[in-house]
């Protein structure tokens, strides 16, 4: 490395050594100045195509985002059993993926295969796992809120039905039983009450907040595509705008992260589209962008770009579709909806200008280029030409999408200069800048740490509209992995004198919490719920919070990144992202009419398991080894991957930071890192003894 000759190590390594020199080397790509990183990742690739080391490979692939590595991949190798672990890899990749004839030349193979990349097994391993773990039975929202561990005050103002609360209750419910396809509020059986309840729980949310109570039996229903869209359709056919709206979003989420040859999403949602009602119109733009997130679906750029241009349309309609469309071409540096999404920009009034709606448009013209680095550069040389009210904001969101997950350090420097300028008058752009730190830090442990302590001397330093922001870019960073030091700066931050910075801690206790149960922060959230009884807007934050923490009853996680941190997927991402800079402004989008947006989480959460299956795809139980994680890189030896483990066996959760090995010999995994969906083989050389 150091003399640049790296090529040479291609002839050099052998069978013993590649994996330890390509751990070596992707494990350095984080720290090296590009155009090196990519340099030295194409190497490993090469060297573990050599080995016919497929998965690891494949990952690299996914890593540097090249199609044409993948395809490699699949065509240098021969075994089924192999592809159908690619297939597994790159549906928790969440990419969308068309196998060829070249991949996989027999028609029935290749459609056996295309099925696992189109994730359809998703749901049923999902159940499986919770039928394994006993927890399918449905929770309702006082299972969560556990009012009667606190002292008497706050239960008391419990019994009012408020609007506000209900729905509250709806979003927690809905993360609560997510993928569970059954709960207390929204699929209860018909037969258990005279009236049919479960429309009652909708009518008792006002107005936009029936799209959200209606669209939450979507989440319930969660990847299963067939029973989602059945049980979604009674609402088409309501007289209530509001309530069709909310279908059209459900189709969306049900569909999100499942792909499907017959397209049942656009099929329903594109009559919907041009309606006259803003807010179905939101519902089926909206669940368009979730449902085809990262699919770069033609169809549905022809539907949505005249949007953009169209003078009559609302101006949420309009931020509404540039994000939706960010989200189907996220980093894909499309350059016909850059274009459109710059014209829009360009086309609005003054008055518009300072609308918190009109920042998603340059939100979902970064989301076009997350990851891509220098590919940015044109659009934000446009972006300086925009208004002065919106030019700031644009650049550093622009720039924080393009660098996000890039861990590199002078885009983190850049970003911290913009946050120690002390403004007069409020700018708005030091939000998406507070963010743009976490976003480019978060690619490895050193830097996130780093991050972690100069987000602390902007909370001492910083100016109120950057201590708004730095618990979300905490929250970011943390997801789903409750780190000790940060759950007390959030937890001291939801006590602050300004609502913001409370509302926007408490959001993010319930980002770093997402899926784990936490208890401490549980307890926390119970605690907040006492203290900010008598103020809605604060105590709604504290219910979505406590929902996220139980997210899919502690099964799912929302990390973008996985096979042991080392993919960050995309369109996980961008969901994060989208919510983070809605709440950089909460009273106008979360606590206002466009409480929905807390959906766009449903493109990060995935099922936080290992799940073992034999070669027929049907799940095997095996002991495996769960423990904490430890870098090995450069160590000699053959030292131990983990530590103070647990022998359990399959299927099991895994934490932040858990790395799982089989505990049997009888059996060899078909993909090194043991996440997600692993096809077991039977060992050959595997002998018991008597």
């Amino acid at each position: 490395m150091e003399v640049e000759d790296l090529d040479l190590l291609v002839e050099h390594v052998d069978n013993a050594n590649y994996k330890r020199t390509c751990l070596y080397l992707t494990s350095s790509a984080k720290y090296l100045p590009g155009p090196d990183d990519l340099l030295v990742l194409d190497i490993a690739y090469a060297i573990y195509m050599k080995f016919e080391e497929f998965p690891r490979a494949l990952q690299i692939a996914l890593y540097l985002d090249n199609m044409q590595y993948v395809k490699q991949v699949f065509t240098s190798c021969n075994d089924l059993q192999k592809k159908q672990q690619f297939c597994f890899i790159l549906a928790r990749h969440g990419i969308t993926f068309k196998l060829d004839n070249e991949m996989c030349p027999e028609d029935e193979e290749r459609e056996v295969l295309q099925e696992i990349v189109n994730n359809t097994k998703l749901n049923e391993g999902y159940l499986t796992l919770a039928r394994d773990i006993e927890v399918m039975e449905p929770k309702s929202p006082e299972d969560i809120y556990k009012a009667h561990l606190l002292d008497g005050r706050s239960s008391g103002g419990g019994s009012v039905d408020s609007a506000r609360q209900n729905l509250a209750a709806t979003f927690v419910n809905a993360f609560v039983n997510a993928g569970f396809g059954q709960d207390k509020l929204m699929t209860v059986p018909l037969e258990a009450s005279s009236g049919g309840s479960s429309t009652s729980w909708l009518f008792k949310n006002k107005d936009h907040g029936k799209a959200s109570a209606a669209a939450s039996l979507g989440m319930i229903l969660l990847w299963d595509v067939d029973s989602g869209l059945a049980q979604l359709d009674k609402y088409f056919h309501s007289t209530d705008t509001h309530v069709i709206a909310g279908a059209l979003l459900g189709v969306g989420i049900v569909n999100c992260g499942i792909k499907n040859e017959y397209d049942p999403a656009l099929a329903l949602l594109a009559d919907y589209i041009d309606k006259e009602d803003s807010y179905i119109r939101i519902g089926a733009i909206m669940g368009l962008g979730l449902a085809y997130a990262g699919s770069q679906n033609e169809q549905i750029r022809s539907k949505l770009t005249p949007i953009l241009g169209d003078a009559k349309a609302s101006l949420d309609v309009i931020a509404f579709t540039a994000v939706s469309l960010g989200l189907v071409y996220v980093g894909s540096c499309n350059e016909e909806v850059a274009q459109a999404i710059i014209f829009a920009l360009m086309d609005r009034s003054e008055s518009e200008l300072g609308e918190p709606l009109t920042r998603l448009l340059s939100l979902g013209l970064g989301l076009l280029y997350l990851g891509k680095q220098e590919n940015v550069e044109a659009t934000a040389e446009v972006s300086k030409t925009f208004n002065e009210k919106i030019r700031k904001h644009c650049d550093m969101t622009l720039l924080s999408c393009a660098y996000a997950g890039t861990g590199n350090v002078l885009k983190v420097q850049h970003f911290l200069g913009q946050c120690a300028q002390h403004l007069e008058k409020g700018e708005t752009y030091q939000g998406p800048a507070v963010l743009g730190i976490a976003m480019v830090a978060m690619a490895e442990e050193l830097g996130l740490e780093m991050a972690i302590r100069s987000l602390e001397h902007l909370l001492q330093y910083g100016e109120q509209n950057i201590r708004r922001a730095v618990p979300l870019a905490l929250g970011l960073l943390c997801i789903s992995n409750p780190k000790v030091n940060v759950m007390d700066t959030l937890s001291r931050l939801s006590h602050d004198a300004d609502t913001e910075v409370a509302m926007a801690a408490i959001i993010s206790l319930g980002l770093i919490g997402a899926g784990t149960n936490n208890a401490r922060i549980a307890g926390m959230l119970r605690n907040l719920s006492s203290y900010y009884y008598k103020d809605a807007s604060l105590l709604f934050c504290v219910r979505i919070a406590q929902g996220l923490v139980h997210l899919g009853k502690g099964l799912l996680t929302l990390a973008p990144y996985h096979s042991e941190r080392f993919l960050l997927s995309p369109t996980a991402l961008a969901g994060l992202v989208t919510l983070l800079h809605a709440c950089l402004d909460m009273k106008a989008l979360i606590l206002g009419k466009y409480h929905y947006v807390l959906y766009f989480l449903v493109l990060a959460m995935q099922p936080r398991m290992l799940m073992t299956v034999d070669e027929n795809l049907k799940p095997l139980s095996v002991p495996v080894r769960v423990g904490q994680a430890v870098d090995v890189v450069g160590q000699a030896g053959r030292p131990k991957t983990i530590t103070g483990f647990q022998t359990h066996s399959t299927p099991v959760l895994l934490s932040a930071g858990d790395r799982a090995e089989l505990a049997t010999e009888k059996y060899v995994p078909l993909s090194p890192i043991l996440e997600g969906f692993v096809i077991l083989k039977e060992n050959p050389e595997f002998r018991e003894d008597n």
